[in-house]
């Protein structure tokens, strides 16, 4: 009976086998894509002019750069405030 079972899980364990490399070897023929379209032509007509070269930043930044000099500045509040009760002795 061991034998048996033995055989069974040996077959198994190369049919496991062999569909994990038929499917390693198939995955990239499945995913191929297309490039993309070529640009639109022409260009003569009102706000026709070049591609864009890609989405402005400007606002993001300002954002994040108010962000971070309020947080620094918060974090430079809290600490000289903790330094002053530490500092100060209690009556």
């Amino acid at each position: 009976m061991k034998t048996k079972t033995n055989k069974i899980y040996r077959n198994m364990k190369k049919v496991r086998a062999i569909f994990a490399l038929a499917l390693f070897l198939a995955l990239p023929l499945i995913n191929l894509a297309d490039g993309p379209p070529p640009p639109p032509g022409g260009g003569g007509g009102p706000g026709g002019g070049g591609v864009p070269v890609g989405a402005p930043i400007d606002g993001g930044i300002g954002i994040l750069l108010a962000l971070g000099a309020c947080y620094g500045g918060w974090k430079i509040y809290d600490t000289r405030k903790k330094q002053k009760t530490i500092a100060e002795p209690e009556e």
